[in-house]
């Protein structure tokens, strides 16, 4: 609640500030707000866990009108100029200068061949440039490999009857590798951006809470949670690789002066998957839609009430 104060007490000083402007003697002193919102599907939102898609023009990068940049962008229109080049299943080098194959699919009448892929999107980083003043990046987890983690997981914990920790036996040498490249990935976007757009605020957009502490709140089986990923391996998929890679994040803003790390974890620790009152999903969304653990529409809300602030104190 005390945030939301100090959204609307800042947002109620920069809409009072724009007011003068206008009435003053120069009516076009009133400057727009440029913010560039970049990364994957933890930013774009997923379909029927976050809403309809929403591209415009369609590119295939599945964003969609409940995520937290579209939330964003009603709550401060006003004052920021959005343009959200995220897109699902995007990594940190497709953010930083890498071209991406989206995910999404043509579909009639709009292609011939329902199978059509679209074209390839251009690295994201182009979006941003000198008039830029807030950028907002969510990445890392595709980087990390998250989703092959979920997966490799689940057909081993479904191999092992849900005893044990089967994931973290077979993959746990590999993480501190994976997550030094992150680090090192995440370092060289955070100075292009800096490059490409000096005089730009960089949000660095952390993971949320997808694990529960007690990972026994799971239930082995269910498809609206973890499926069948242990009860082991999801506690370690906690500790060892969602907490750092969040952590990688925060360091890599640590070392650049114009960015700041946005914490989700913390508020979100118990609407984890396995929370009664969930803000992630888990591998579906009933009824029977793939979801593979996304923030839902409350989890962006909950995403964009602490970016918000954040982007209104770029104005004070």
């Amino acid at each position: 609640m005390a945030r939301f104060r100090t959204r609307l007490a800042l947002l109620g000083s920069a809409a009072a500030l724009t007011a003068v402007q206008l009435a003053g003697a120069q009516p076009a002193a009133a400057a727009e707000n440029q913010w560039v919102a970049l990364g994957d599907s933890y930013t774009a939102g997923v379909i029927h866990a976050a809403g309809n898609t929403f591209e415009v023009p369609r590119d295939g990068c599945e964003r969609t009108d409940r995520s937290y940049p579209q939330v964003i962008d009603r709550d401060l229109g006003g004052l920021f100029e959005l343009t959200n080049v995220s897109c699902g299943a995007a990594t940190i080098e497709n953010v930083t200068d890498t071209p991406q194959h989206p995910i999404g699919r043509h579909l009639p009448p709009i292609s011939e061949d329902p199978d059509y892929p679209f074209p390839p999107v251009p690295a994201q980083s182009e979006a941003v440039g000198a008039d830029t003043d807030v950028i907002t990046v969510g990445v890392g987890g595709n980087s990390l490999g998250f989703a092959d983690f979920l997966t490799k997981c689940a057909q081993l914990g479904g191999e092992s009857s849900g005893k044990g920790t089967p994931c973290k036996d077979a993959l746990a040498a590999d993480v501190p590798n994976r997550l030094k490249t992150v680090r090192h990935q995440y370092d060289r976007m955070l100075a292009v951006l800096h490059k490409r757009a000096p005089k730009a605020k960089i949000l660095a957009v952390g993971y949320p809470t997808v694990i529960p502490k007690d990972a026994s709140k799971c239930s082995f089986g269910d498809l609206t949670q973890f499926g069948t990923i242990t009860s082991g391996d999801l506690a370690w998929l906690r500790t060892d690789v969602l907490e750092p890679l969040n952590k990688a994040i925060d360091d890599s803003t640590g070392t650049q002066d114009a960015a700041s790390f946005i914490d989700l974890y913390t508020s979100s620790r118990d609407h984890s998957v396995c929370d009664e009152r969930k803000w992630v999903e888990g591998f579906v969304t009933l009824p029977d839609q793939l979801s593979i653990v996304h923030p839902n529409a409350l989890g962006h809300r909950n995403a964009a009430d602490h970016i918000e602030e954040a982007m209104l104190n770029t104005l004070s």
